[in-house]
């Protein structure tokens, strides 16, 4: 094993969740914060809408808890949505000061609207706000003593108990085991505390938004150490993802339709032109996000299409230009003038509602162990996540896991001394295209069976095919070196399991999870948990 390092608490993940907590504990604790791959890779950066927040004087506490429950559909924890909202005002000031340039409009923010929102209360720094947020946080922790940035580590397993020296039941996390990438050793990081920051299982999808390290790896962490996980059926779909050849996941923002997008039939077919969405829901283009991807999806399968269009071109050009820049100058290159033409868009994976369930202070059930983000389920979300909330439950609940350990950290014990990681099984597999051949079969059914819209023979397929890669990467785990394309894709089969799992436990269609075997709301709301 390539060395053990000592910190107080010991973060996974260099997103908003995982530095938010972070500059929040560095004050009295010295933080490890390890990073799957650059520090700047994870899903914040990628955030292009913005934060909600309410900060307009016509605009309510009370309106924005209630826009979070309609889109959550009524399966929200209430007492989250309340403590998220109230502590969103808060959360924006902390980062103005730390410098995220947000845009401004005479004497406060310029705020947007998105859908499913009934004022506009989005924050932004253009159309990256993600990337500004994602680079004024950086600039903190890099600038604070306290705080060591660890890029490009794979988390493989959670150090409980029963990786002591001494065997202990005790589910007490004491820290981490990470490959280094660039030397392929396993290092140990140990600490009193650890939060898991890790975002969402995006991955798990054949077209998703999310970047490339979103394989769920903190939530098959967890559930492997003991945690119990939620409402994992409800996997997002931004009905607005770039369609292109090329291109695989570019977003096109919320805000784009907030601002007078229209969704359209593309030329060449029955009715071409036609802005559809007006047939589907009053709200049109601004109607929650389950709604505007069913309806593509609907006009996709019905007319065999490969997209549909999103045309902001009746838009003054200078007006397109200075609220989307960075969607116009990346859709340039690809030939696209979208102050003249239309965009071709379709759904694609965007977020993860479920996750490892936490309480208000980002515990886990197991002690030591902290959550913040897109890994959680903290009962924000419900059915279905309000646009730009995602961000903001970062910062809220990466600021809550660090008080609670600042305030709890005296009765924390020590770690014990751990066991080195097992380095016996040293054999290189000669087999690493079965590895990338199951990541692609992966994606391809769970798109095709678990997807926007489901039956119970699509999921009892998907789960068939489930149990056969799990076979087959016990196999390979127990045989050969562990490598991060392995770790990736031994989260992944769990996670799809779990998704499937929740999917066919859900007897009803509620918020994400359409079924066509169960197309009506049941009178009563219930989370779906599972428990190892």
């Amino acid at each position: 094993m390539s060395g053990a390092q000592s910190f107080d608490v010991v973060v996974l993940g260099s997103g908003a969740a995982g530095l938010t907590a972070a500059l929040n504990l560095a004050d009295r604790f010295k933080v490890v914060v390890l990073a799957k791959g650059g520090l700047s890779e994870g899903s914040t950066a990628w955030a292009q809408g913005g934060i909600a927040a309410v900060l307009d004087e016509g605009d309510t506490f009370e309106q924005h808890i209630e826009d979070t429950m309609i889109a959550g559909a009524g399966l929200n924890d209430r007492e989250t949505v309340e403590f998220v909202v109230e502590n969103a005002p808060a959360a924006i000031a902390r980062l103005a000061e730390l410098g995220v340039p947000f845009n401004e409009e005479g004497p406060g923010w310029h705020l947007t609207r998105e859908g499913g929102h009934s004022h506009r209360r989005i924050v932004h720094v253009d159309d990256a706000t993600g990337w500004a947020v994602q680079q004024a946080l950086e600039r903190a922790a890099q600038a604070h003593p306290n705080i060591t940035l660890v890029p490009d580590r794979v988390a493989i397993d959670l150090v409980t108990g029963r990786h002591g020296v001494r065997y202990s039941g005790d589910g007490r996390v004491w820290g981490v085991y990470a490959i280094n990438r660039k030397s392929g050793g396993v290092e140990l990081f140990t600490g009193r505390a650890t939060i898991l920051a890790t975002g969402g299982a995006g991955r798990t999808y054949l077209y998703s938004t999310a970047p490339r390290g979103a394989t769920g790896d903190g939530i098959a962490m967890a559930w492997r150490a003991g945690c119990r996980v939620s409402n994992m059926e409800f996997m997002q779909f931004h009905p607005t993802c770039l369609y292109n050849l090329e291109v695989k996941n570019f977003l096109i923002t919320e805000a784009v339709r907030g601002e007078g997008g229209m969704l359209k039939l593309p030329s060449g077919v029955p009715n071409g032109g036609h802005r559809f969405m007006p047939d589907f829901d009053e709200r049109a283009e601004l109607a929650p996000r389950d709604v505007v991807a069913r309806a593509i999806d609907h006009e996709i399968k019905r007319l065999g299409l490969d997209y549909v269009h999103l045309d902001i071109s009746h838009q003054p050009p200078d007006f397109v230009k200075h609220h989307f820049p960075t969607i116009y100058a990346k859709l340039l290159t690809l030939g696209i003038d979208i102050t003249r033409q239309p965009i071709p868009v379709v759904p694609a994976q965007h977020y993860t509602c479920g996750g490892v369930i936490i309480d208000l202070h980002g515990c886990t059930d197991l002690p030591g162990l902290y959550a913040a983000g897109e890994v959680s389920e903290s009962g924000l979300h419900g059915a279905n996540r309000l646009a730009s909330n995602s961000l903001l439950e970062c910062f809220v609940f990466g600021e809550a896991a660090a008080r609670h350990i600042a305030a709890n950290f005296d009765s924390f014990p020590e770690p014990p001394a751990i066991r080195p990681w097992d380095e016996s099984r040293v054999t290189d597999s000669d087999e690493e295209v079965i590895v990338q051949h199951n990541w692609r079969e992966i994606r391809r059914f769970m798109w095709d069976y678990v997807g926007i819209v489901r039956t119970n023979k699509r999921l009892e397929r998907a789960q068939h095919r489930i149990r056969l890669l799990r076979q087959e990467v016990a196999d390979y785990y127990g045989h050969f070196r562990v490598t991060p394309d392995l770790v990736e894709l031994r989260n992944l089969v769990e996670v799809a399991d779990l998704i499937v799992r929740s999917a066919l436990s859900r007897k009803e269609s509620r918020g994400l999870h359409y079924t066509l075997d169960y197309p009506d709301l049941l009178p009563e709301a219930r989370d779906t948990v599972l428990a190892p």
